[in-house]
């Protein structure tokens, strides 16, 4: 992918992760075994679930409508990290009808099966059919993404944050340098080279790239067919294995029990250094609240704060990492855990930081 000068200064970074594409990719994930040890946990927290609340069927409908290979159709994916999900479905639905016949006929020719009835009833518009994919895709997104979001929210704060300083310190080609820390991702002299499986060619035509950070995304990025709609590249945020089981421990623990829930859970999302407004952002507070949250916690020796550029970044202390290992309770001497030497007086106080695709990237490990 090559930018001219006007390309890069209009590149933009989605806000978060986007409900739709997650949706998209959480599905191909139930449907391969890509990321076992990162992903294995939460396949079988969301099959059982799935199972339990009887949504089985309706899963496996939209597998078969979102198949995990190289092309699914792009009205399913809408958003540009800047939709919630209600907005999302309404865009969704909103598809005109020429456009879901041309997709869903380019579905089935790679797929080369028989075009099931429904489909072809969503292939016509039909206004019922539609509705019913929506009630699908909600309810889905209820058991298989809207749990995780905490987690998910956290991963793409932490990574916004990190393009940011790029971008702050280094303009647009600085931001597109640091993407290199994606395995296969490179941005040399104006051209981004990423890790599709072929060679592809995605061209802006002085059109704006939106960046969309994606939690389900396995290291091969994304990007939409249509070369008329708004372009975008999908990346993976890269969660470490044991993510969920860390999610797990958070609010109802001893922890939460000492300094509060928002705290403890404020607490846990450092696992990297993030600004008061990543953790509002990942936590739906308001910024004062998150950064009178930072303010107690800093004030107990549980995180630091320092100034990078105009940013101000928090991260957990030893104290606040042993307190999350259960290394201390309530009777226990504090003093036995030592933060860095003059980490108190190092406390920052009122921080208030603000060719072309033609087919998709099949997901592999």
């Amino acid at each position: 992918m090559d930018f001219t000068s006007q390309e890069l200064v209009r590149l933009r970074v989605a806000t978060s992760v986007d409900p739709l594409w997650e949706i998209a990719l959480s599905l191909h994930l139930l449907q391969n075994r890509t990321a076992p040890l990162t992903f294995g946990p939460w396949r079988r927290e969301v099959s059982a679930a799935l199972r339990r609340t009887g949504l089985l069927p309706a899963a496996h409908d939209l597998m078969r409508l979102c198949p995990d290979g190289a092309y699914f159709p792009d009205f399913l994916t809408p958003g540009r990290g800047d939709l919630d999900i209600e907005a999302g479905l309404d865009r969704l639905l909103a598809t005109p009808r020429r456009r879901l016949l041309a997709e869903l006929t380019r579905l089935h020719t790679h797929t080369r099966g028989p075009v099931p009835p429904g489909v072809r009833l969503l292939a016509d518009g039909c206004p019922q059919t539609l509705r019913r994919l929506g009630d699908s895709l909600r309810a889905y997104y209820r058991v298989a993404v809207e749990p995780y979001l905490p987690a998910m929210r956290a991963h793409a704060a932490s990574d916004r944050a990190q393009r940011a300083e790029a971008a702050l310190t280094h303009g647009a080609e600085g931001m597109l340098t640091g993407y290199d820390d994606l395995p296969g991702w490179e941005y040399r002299h104006g051209r981004l080279r990423a890790p599709y499986p072929v060679d592809r060619e995605l061209l802006l035509r002085g059109r704006a790239l939106t960046l969309v950070p994606a939690f389900f995304c396995v290291r091969a990025p994304l990007a939409l067919v249509n070369e008329s709609l708004p372009p975008v590249l999908v990346h993976p945020l890269a969660p470490t294995p044991g993510w969920l089981e860390r999610r797990r421990g958070t609010p109802t623990g001893p922890v939460a029990q000492l300094i509060g829930p928002s705290r403890a859970e404020l607490l846990r999302m450092l696992d990297r250094p993030m600004t008061t407004t990543d953790l509002a952002v990942a936590l739906r507070l308001a910024p004062s609240t998150a950064s009178r949250h930072a303010s107690v916690l800093r004030d107990a020796g549980l995180l630091l704060s320092h100034r990078e550029g105009v940013r101000v970044l928090h991260r957990r202390t030893r104290l606040g990492e042993a307190l999350l290992d259960g290394a201390l309770t309530v009777g226990s001497r504090w003093e036995k855990v030592s933060t860095p030497p003059g980490s108190r007086h190092a406390a920052i106080r009122g921080n208030r930081s603000a060719g072309s695709v033609n087919q998709r990237a099949p997901q592999v490990e």
